[in-house]
């Protein structure tokens, strides 16, 4: 683990990350639903307009778990003793990169 960083500050700010997007991910449910295509109740734009923002909804919800997924593996290595290390070569990753992104898994040269 990197010696130059406050990993308790890093670990309520993931934590508080995840409690977020699982508040989202309640809250953003009915957008995602099936669109009705009922020609007699709704017109075609306005369907159209419901099917677009169908796909948005579900793209947002799909970028939702990914960084529910690297905000519970950043979680991980904290608790391992590995979070601010590069998985590739295992040297400490910038503070001020992880301030920018906590779930950063790559140090600034690997990543380039």
């Amino acid at each position: 683990m990197s010696d130059n960083i406050d990993v308790k500050a890093f670990k309520s700010r993931l934590e508080a990350l995840l409690e977020e997007l699982e508040a989202t991910d309640s809250s953003a449910a009915d957008a995602a639903s099936v669109v009705e295509l009922d020609q007699t109740r709704v017109g075609r734009l306005s369907r159209m307009d419901a099917m677009q923002a169908q796909s948005m909804a579900k793209e947002s919800q799909r970028r939702r778990e990914a960084m529910k997924l690297a905000a519970q593996a950043a979680l991980k290595r904290i608790e391992q003793g590995t979070y601010g290390l590069c998985k590739e070569c295992e040297e400490p990753i910038a503070a001020g990169r992880l301030q920018v992104d906590p779930t950063a898994t790559l140090c600034i040269n690997c990543a380039s």
